[in-house]
C-alpha cells in the first residue's frame, strides 16, 4: 500500500521527472515517466549500473509483517534485503536521499523493532542524505491495497473508523497523499532530523506545507 501511493503522488507531481519501480513483478501500469525493473529474486543486486544511475533519490517501500515469522527470516526480509538495495545504490549514488519506510515503535524491545532498528542505523551510516519514515496507521485515499490477506481483511473491517480515530488521535494517522508528498519534499528540500516520526510526517505531508 506505501508504494501504490507514493507512486500516485510522484507521477502526479511536475517537479518529478522520471520515476523507476523495482519490484518482484509488473505493476501493470503506465506513465510516460514511469519505468520499471523486474527482479524474480530481490535479493539479485547485480543490476547493471547505467540502469540506476542519476537518480537522486531512492523511496524504500518494501517491507513485511513480523507476525507468524521466525527471527531468521524477518532480519533476512528487512534488513538484508534493505541494506544490499542500500549499498548497490550507495556505490552508483552515495549523494542520493535514501529514504526508508521504517514503523512506529522502532528501537524499541520487541525484535523487530531491533531488527528494524539496526536496519535505520546502518542506512543513517551509508547515506549522509538518509531519512527514517517511522509510519504508524496508513489511511488509503485512492484504492491503494495490501497485498497480504490478513492486511486486507483488517483495513476492510477498520476502515470506517479511520476517519474517527483521526478526529480523536490526529498524530496516529497518515493518508496516502500526505506520505507522498512527505517523501517528495524530503527528498527535495531534506528534513530537520534523520528520524521522523508519524506526526512529523503528516506536517510535512500537509498540502500547506512550504
Amino acid at each position: 500500500m506505501v508504494g501504490q501511493g507514493v507512486l500516485r503522488e510522484c507521477l502526479a507531481d511536475d517537479s518529478i521527472d522520471r520515476v523507476l519501480s523495482i519490484g518482484r513483478r509488473s505493476i501493470q501500469q503506465t506513465h510516460p515517466k514511469l519505468q520499471e525493473l523486474v527482479r524474480e529474486d530481490m535479493f539479485d543486486f547485480d543490476v547493471d549500473h547505467a540502469t540506476l544511475k542519476d537518480y537522486d533519490a531512492c523511496f524504500f517501500c518494501l517491507g513485511v509483517s513480523s507476525a507468524g515469522m521466525n527471527e531468521a527470516n524477518y532480519r533476512r526480509l528487512t534488513f538484508d534485503l534493505t541494506i544490499g538495495w542500500a549499498k548497490t545504490l550507495a556505490q552508483i549514488n552515495p549523494a542520493m536521499t535514501f529514504i526508508y519506510v521504517s514503523g512506529a515503535g522502532t528501537g524499541g524491545k520487541a525484535k523487530w523493532a531491533q531488527v528494524k532498528g539496526r536496519t535505520e542505523n546502518e542506512l543513517l551510516e551509508l547515506f549522509d542524505n538518509a531519512y527514517m519514515f517511522r509510519l504508524a496507521v496508513l489511511r488509503p485515499m485512492h484504492g491503494e491495497r495490501s497485498k497480504t490477506n490478513w492486511t486486507r481483511i483488517g483495513y476492510s473491517i477498520f476502515k470506517p473508523l479511520l476517519p474517527l480515530v483521526k478526529l480523536l488521535a490526529p498524530a496516529a494517522i497518515i493518508t496516502t497523499e500526505e506520505l507522498g508528498r512527505a517523501m517528495i519534499r524530503v527528498a527535495q528540500q531534506g528534513a530537520s532530523k534523520h528520524v521522523l516520526e508519524n506526526r512529523d510526517l503528516i506536517a510535512l505531508g500537509s498540502k500547506d506545507e512550504g
